[in-house]
């Protein structure tokens, strides 16, 4: 039988998965003859990934009753009266609780308020850009990190020099993840250091390590969804630390206490 022409409507298909078994099995010859071809793939799978985890939180969420085409009813002005009560309800009570929570000690004013706020948000932030960094580099298989566990030391010296602190991966041999090796990221405010691991089926994990939290206090371990990715981070002294896999949760938590223990023990 003659086989079809791969066009760029099949491998994009193939990056997608909506090829049937028998064709996969083609594009996937076609790919092991052209390397190249195969790179571009790689990098565009790279791609969706990192949309799915940036925007997937953004599709879960409830569409806007504004956006559902529902006609206004002759109850608009109703509602519009009803609208305006409960704001000037809401603006009393609210400024009678402001007013006797200004003379009360230990209670946090507006500007505390918004300033734990934006610090809650930079600490949130930490578990998302980790997720990226995870999708980004763990699926590659040619060059995954920059130094490879083979120079250790050297790895240890560099991302330590550029970050500005001593940072060490964690030995995590007895959990069955060897390290692969590490690399520098670009953070918001600095560069930021990736430790990458593997198990024997090849599940990579990741450490994403930053002190863009510094001024942060510290946090027990909180629990993030990023798309495809599961991350349980937190911050301890000038670091804050993020751990993302592919796995499930329950097994990521028994790493991550691994690691804090290990990274507490060698502070």
């Amino acid at each position: 039988m003659t086989q079809l022409p791969v066009t760029e409507a099949d491998l994009q298909a193939y990056i997608d998965g909506h090829l049937p078994e028998s064709r996969r099995t083609e594009i996937e010859a076609y790919l092991a003859a052209r390397p190249g071809e195969a790179e571009r793939l790689l990098a565009y799978r790279r791609q969706t990934a990192t949309l799915r985890v940036l925007f997937n939180p953004i599709l879960s969420e409830p569409v806007p009753a504004r956006l559902t085409g529902v006609p206004r009813t002759r109850n608009w002005m109703l509602q519009q009266w009803a609208a305006g009560v409960a704001i000037a309800v809401t603006g009393v009570v609210a400024g009678w609780t402001l007013h006797g929570q200004m003379d009360e000690p230990g209670v946090p004013t507006l500007a505390q308020r918004s300033s734990r706020f934006a610090e809650d948000r930079q600490v949130a932030n930490l578990a998302r850009q980790a997720a990226i960094a995870h999708v980004v580099y763990s699926p590659d298989v040619k060059r995954p990190v920059e130094i490879g566990a083979d120079q250790e030391e050297l790895l240890v010296t560099w991302l330590s020099k550029r970050i500005g602190s001593k940072i060490q991966p964690p030995k995590l041999g007895k959990l069955g993840y060897e390290l692969i090796g590490g690399r520098l990221l670009p953070g918001e405010s600095g560069p930021v250091a990736q430790f990458m691991y593997h198990d024997s089926s090849g599940q990579r994990l990741t450490l994403y390590v930053s002190t863009e939290q510094a001024h942060n206090k510290d946090t027990g371990f909180r629990f993030a969804e990023e798309g495809p990715v599961n991350v349980f981070y937190w911050i301890d002294g000038k670091f804050g630390y993020a751990l993302s896999a592919g796995t499930n949760k329950g097994e990521l938590a028994r790493i991550a206490s691994a690691v804090h223990e290990q990274l507490k023990a060698h502070a």
